[in-house]
């Protein structure tokens, strides 16, 4: 066999780096930082729409569950309610590109492990799964802001939890206990990741982004809408 031209060696080395670049990636990312922020490689591209969640059960219309969603007439804190007594934000919205939130303890470490999560108000559980990844038991919450002829949808979202006590499609009540603070196998320290979404129909997604399109700050929407008309 002739020996390769000088044009096909470098474009042989070029796709060899391109490999090796895409596999320390692929490490770098599913490693996690226990002490700094956190890693949200999951199983995403199975969760796509809320209500329409491609996982071993099949698939269900949004509308099924939009339907029986009540109207929320106020919101608190998912941790140490109602104004999260005990707890800090230790990653704020914005923070790091950071699309959510996330609550610690203030003992620090893992002291608040199995700590319970509360729904941050009246809502339908739309998800309830261990995606894997940086994310593991993931609920997802359905609120309607607006009234029963003329409903507006966010979603709230609760990560890393260690267990789950919602289920998907069951009504939930502000305050309600819907899982336990984890930390996914000690891949970080003990805390939970909140977002509120005012767009339902996003995939789960990394945690972070420079856009923040559809993505609510949780502590300035809880503190506003503490009582609603």
């Amino acid at each position: 066999m002739d020996n390769l031209s000088p044009l096909k060696s470098i474009m042989v080395f070029v796709l060899l780096v391109i490999v090796a670049a895409g596999f320390l990636l692929v490490s770098d990312i599913t490693r996690g930082d226990k002490a700094g922020g956190e890693v949200f490689q999951s199983k995403a591209s199975r969760h796509n729409l809320i209500g329409v969640v491609l996982n071993p059960e099949g698939q269900a219309p949004v509308n099924l569950y939009l339907a029986k969603c009540p109207v929320a007439r106020a919101f608190d804190f998912p941790v140490g309610p109602p104004n999260a007594k005990g707890y800090y934000n230790a990653q704020p919205f914005g923070k790091n590109n950071h699309v959510g939130e996330d609550w610690n303890g203030r003992k620090g470490g893992n002291s608040d492990l199995g700590d319970p999560i509360y729904s941050i108000a009246d809502g339908i559980v739309v998800f309830a799964d261990d995606i894997g990844g940086g994310w593991g038991n993931v609920v997802r919450i359905c609120h309607n802001v607006g009234t029963r002829a003329k409903p507006v949808y966010i979603e709230s979202v609760y990560g890393h939890l260690k267990d789950m006590a919602a289920k998907k499609g069951k009504i939930v009540k502000k305050g309600q206990k819907i899982g336990t603070m984890g930390n996914l196998d000690e891949l970080y320290y003990a805390h939970l990741h909140l977002e509120i979404r005012s767009n339902i129909g996003r995939s789960i997604g990394g945690g972070y982004s420079k856009d923040k399109t559809g993505f609510l700050n949780p502590t300035v929407f809880i503190k506003t809408h503490r009582k609603m008309k």
